[in-house]
């Protein structure tokens, strides 16, 4: 686990390679990679690659990146994990393969010197984002794992091309500029995320999940050769039985987290005592000779507190537990650092717990699994059954005729029958209604679940100048029924543009690498030909995994409603972090950027405050870009 940076200026250009930018870059992602800073340049190809290391495979300097192929072809800058690299390297030792060290990188140059990189890819098993330069072919290519584990930005622009593991190195460049997207600002306040291929930045891009982008370092005015790598079927296997895919799930998610467990450098996971993180912790401890080091966070506010439950799991499975509880003084102390961690506005909120676990796990061991994934391919999201069904109904003849009556009038009739819409001003109410009647007049599960999981559902109320931006969720991709649909949305956005991001880099601002079993791209293929009605009986989700746990675990200890890694914002907002969010939403600081309306804003803030109504999902997407403005953009 490494960040890396790097740029290229172009063959033969006017513009030196600038070794101390390049260290600047690395230093800016020191988190990632604390233990060496290596640097590579070639002038005559006007490339340069910084990489910052994470010793974790091979901790002796023959696993130092960048790395040179074996023939001198290829140079690497590489962050991730090959999980399959001893097998791979015994097909390529036969072929005349000699390797010097012990590191999956070396592996990596030799299968892309002996196939190829479009024949390799599809052989590597793992998390990874890499750039290579081809020296020979005078290319450049920038590669992105099938998940979405591991992040790539890039911006290429006026005949040069700048990249890295974060958005840090980029922003240091004199070559990419700072310009804030509003269509990117208004896909934040819809969902709390920016989604890829977007970011902040006007002509700054992620590169999605499953791609690879090959440059021409002859003709850098030119745009890329982009291809999508990985593409899983969608069918379900109907003749599927919960009893074979049994038989097939376990021993596949057994040996997937044998091989992740396999680390020079000390090792533990995160245990909420949930279903996705008890399974992993129960198959490590089974496959361990010593107690695995576990790690939970919980709080003391009720309805929020997993730690009880996590240790009751830890106690059952025999691990070695560290627990610490968060309080709102925790809270207020990182909320100024957030900015720098994620480079731009991200308002998960539970950002704030995954930190404070990683800084903790951090102190014990290097690498750590977590159960992260769980959810989207086994339909274990409540929200899933809840929007199926509201989907369904959607047409009934009541909800029609509200859907039917303007904004306002719909606005006017709910205030009138409900007494808590009351607390709200007519215009929030009337949000509410439009939000309604976007679903109502959906045409499919895809665009019904977009209107759902929006949270500013008009952007144009909040952003100035907003514009639409395709993305995941534009795409028409419909599958057997709405909760598979749901499924595969969040497979698609939620999941690595929220939940992977929110984890990377919580976890590499501690110099933490995180692994998740889940995602293996072949139990992703194999939950994607489960149906619905396997992975949820009875109203009970998540089944597959049940069974896998409930062979090892007491259903007594794991059986209760999903409360998510959540954490009381709304309540904090009300109380110790009060202040603070009335600095960034009064309506000189508001005003500020010129890129947000205030005036709906600042009736949510009243809303949230004063009547029984939580905005805190709202207003966490506001707060963070108003605190990663003032951090990056106020000069």
């Amino acid at each position: 686990m490494c960040g890396y940076a790097g740029f290229a200026l172009g063959i033969n250009g006017d513009v030196r390679v600038d070794e101390a930018l390049l260290r600047a870059m690395g230093e800016s992602i020191r988190a990632r990679g604390p233990d060496a800073q290596g640097v590579w340049t070639h002038q005559m190809l006007g490339v340069g690659l910084v990489h910052q290391r994470l010793a974790i495979q091979d901790l002796s300097p023959l696993g130092a990146q960048p790395m040179v192929s074996s023939s001198g072809r290829y140079q690497i800058a590489f962050n991730g994990e090959i999980y399959n690299f001893k097998k791979l390297k015994a097909e390529l030792e036969p072929l005349g393969y000699h390797f010097q060290g012990g590191s999956d990188t070396e592996v990596m140059l030799a299968a892309f010197e002996a196939w190829g990189l479009e024949a390799s890819l599809p052989k590597m098993v793992g998390m990874f984002s890499f750039a290579l330069v081809d020296i020979a072919e005078q290319s450049l290519w920038l590669v992105r794992d099938r998940l979405g584990e591991k992040p790539l930005y890039y911006s290429q622009a006026n005949g040069k091309l700048v990249f890295g593991s974060e958005l840090k190195p980029l922003m240091l460049s004199p070559y990419v500029a700072s310009d804030i997207n509003p269509g990117a600002l208004a896909l934040l306040m819809a969902h709390n995320y920016i989604p890829a291929p977007w970011t902040i930045f006007e002509n700054t891009f992620k590169l999605e999940p499953a791609h690879w982008l090959r440059f021409d370092l002859r003709n850098l005015e030119q745009p890329p050769q982009k291809k999508c790598y990985w593409n899983p079927s969608l069918d379900w296997n109907t003749a599927l039985t919960a009893d074979s895919l049994h038989e097939q799930l376990l021993p596949l998610l057994k040996d997937v987290i044998a091989d992740q467990m396999i680390s020079d450098a000390p090792l533990g996971a995160f245990l909420s005592g949930g279903i996705d993180s008890s399974t992993i912790v129960a198959l490590m401890q089974e496959q361990s000779a010593r107690p695995v080091k576990t790690f939970s966070v919980g709080f003391n506010v009720p309805g929020f507190n997993e730690a009880e439950h996590a240790k009751a799991v830890a106690r059952h499975l025999g691990t070695e537990h560290t627990e610490f509880y968060v309080e709102p003084t925790d809270a207020l102390a990182l909320i100024p650092r957030l900015p720098t961690i994620y480079d731009e506005p991200f308002a998960d909120s539970s950002q704030i717990p995954t930190f404070i676990v990683s800084q903790m796990t951090r102190q014990k061991v290097t690498v750590a699994l977590s159960g992260d994934g769980g959810d989207e391919l086994f339909a274990g999201y409540s929200r899933y059954a809840n929007y199926a069904r509201a989907f369904d109904q959607r047409k009934r003849l009541s909800q029609a005729f509200m859907a039917l009556l303007p904004g306002s009038v719909s606005a006017g009739v709910t205030r009138l029958l409900k007494a808590n819409q009351r607390e709200l001003s007519p215009a929030l109410v009337e949000e509410k209604v439009r939000r309604y009647q976007l679903a109502y007049a959906a045409d499919n599960a895809r665009d019904y679940y977009r209107s759902q999981v929006s949270y500013w559902l008009d952007p144009a109320s909040t952003v100035r100048n907003s514009k639409h931006l395709p993305y995941a969720l534009s795409a028409n991709a419909l599958r057997a029924d709405a909760t598979a649909t749901f499924q595969w949305g969040d497979i698609n956005s939620y999941l690595p543009d929220d939940i992977l991001v929110k984890v990377d880099r919580a976890a590499m601002a501690n110099s933490l690498e995180t692994r998740v079993p889940l995602l293996d791209h072949r139990i992703v293929e194999l939950s994607l030909k489960v149906p619905t009605a396997i992975n949820v009986k009875d109203g009970i989700t998540k089944q597959p995994l049940r069974r896998i746990l409930y062979e090892r675990v007491p259903q007594s200890l794991v059986d209760r409603p999903k409360q998510g890694f959540a954490v009381p914002v709304g309540h904090w907002l009300k109380h110790e972090l009060r202040d603070w969010a009335e600095d960034l939403l009064s309506e000189s600081a508001l005003a500020e950027s010129g890129m947000l309306h205030g005036q709906l804003i600042r009736q949510k803030w009243a809303a949230h405050l004063h009547s029984s109504h939580d905005y805190s999902f709202h207003l966490w997407s506001i707060l963070m870009f108003q605190s990663w403005y003032r951090t990056y953009q106020r000069k």
